[in-house]
C-alpha cells in the first residue's frame, strides 16, 4: 500500500528532530537514479533507502561475484551470480516496501544514458562507476539538464577511510582517477562537479586489479548518500 504523501512513518521518526517533518516529507517524495551497485552504490543506495527517499532507479549491467562478499552490502553467498541491480532494489523493498525502486541491467553508455536519465526523472543523480567514458556522459547530461549529481573517484588500494572527504574535483590531488576527469572535464567546458575522492596515496599491490578491503568502499557510499540527502534538503 502506498504511503500517504503527509504521513510520516514511525520507522522514520527519529528523523524528523533532525529534519523536520517537511524535510523528511520531502526525502519521501524525491528520486535518486544511481549508476553502480557495486561497493560504493551499494552503500549509498542503503543510506538513501533508510533515510525514506521515494523513488530510486538502480543502473547495473553486472552480476554477483563471489569475490564481492568482501565489500559488497547487498552480497552474500545465496544470491552469487545475481544481477546486482535486482538484489539491491529487492533489498530496498525488503528495507521500505513503500519504495519505488527499478532495476535497469544496463551498461551506461552513449546510446543510453541521455534516455535512462530522462526515463528515471531524478532529483539527483550518483555516479559510482568505474568507467571513465560513462562517468563523463553522466555528469555532462546531468548538468545539461540542471540535475545535481556526484560522482566517485577510486576508492581502491586505499586503507584510510578517515581521509575520504567530498568536494569540487578542481581541488582533488594524488587521485588517478581524478586526474583524468580533470582534464576531461575542463576539455568539455564543465566546472563545479562535485566529487568523492581521497588524498591518501594508493598502495602498490603489483597487480592490475583494483584492492579493496571492506570498510573503505561502505564509508565512501554512505559520505555520498549524506551528501545528496543534504542536497535534496537544500542543507548544503
Amino acid at each position: 500500500m502506498a504511503m500517504d504523501k503527509n504521513e510520516i512513518p514511525e520507522w522514520l521518526s527519529r528523523e524528523v528532530p533532525l529534519l523536520g517533518a517537511d524535510g523528511v516529507r520531502r526525502l519521501t517524495q524525491s528520486s535518486v537514479l544511481l549508476f553502480g551497485a557495486g561497493g560504493v552504490g551499494g552503500y549509498v543506495a542503503e543510506g538513501l533507502v533508510r533515510a525514506g527517499i521515494g523513488r530510486l532507479t538502480v543502473v547495473d549491467h553486472d552480476v554477483i561475484a563471489e569475490s564481492n562478499l568482501n565489500r559488497q552490502i547487498i552480497t552474500d553467498t545465496l544470491n552469487v551470480g545475481r544481477p546486482k541491480a535486482d538484489e539491491l532494489c529487492a533489498r530496498a523493498v525488503r528495507i521500505n516496501p513503500s519504495l519505488e525502486a527499478r532495476p535497469l541491467r544496463l551498461r551506461a553508455d552513449a546510446d543510453n544514458t541521455q534516455g535512462i536519465i530522462d526515463g528515471a526523472a531524478p532529483d539527483f543523480i550518483c555516479d559510482a562507476i568505474d568507467t571513465v567514458t560513462a562517468k563523463l556522459l553522466i555528469i555532462e547530461e546531468a548538468k545539461r539538464r540542471g540535475i545535481g549529481v556526484i560522482s566517485c573517484m577510486g576508492t581502491g588500494n586505499k586503507l584510510d577511510a578517515a581521509a575520504l572527504r567530498i568536494g569540487d574535483i578542481s581541488k582533488t590531488s594524488v587521485c588517478p582517477l581524478a586526474r583524468v576527469m580533470r582534464r576531461e572535464l575542463r576539455e568539455r567546458g564543465i566546472s563545479g562537479v562535485d566529487v568523492l575522492w581521497s588524498p591518501e596515496e594508493p598502495i602498490r599491490t603489483g597487480s592490475r586489479t583494483p584492492a579493496t578491503v571492506s570498510y573503505v568502499p561502505a564509508v565512501a557510499g554512505l559520505l555520498m548518500a549524506g551528501y545528496i540527502i543534504q542536497k535534496i534538503l537544500n542543507i548544503i
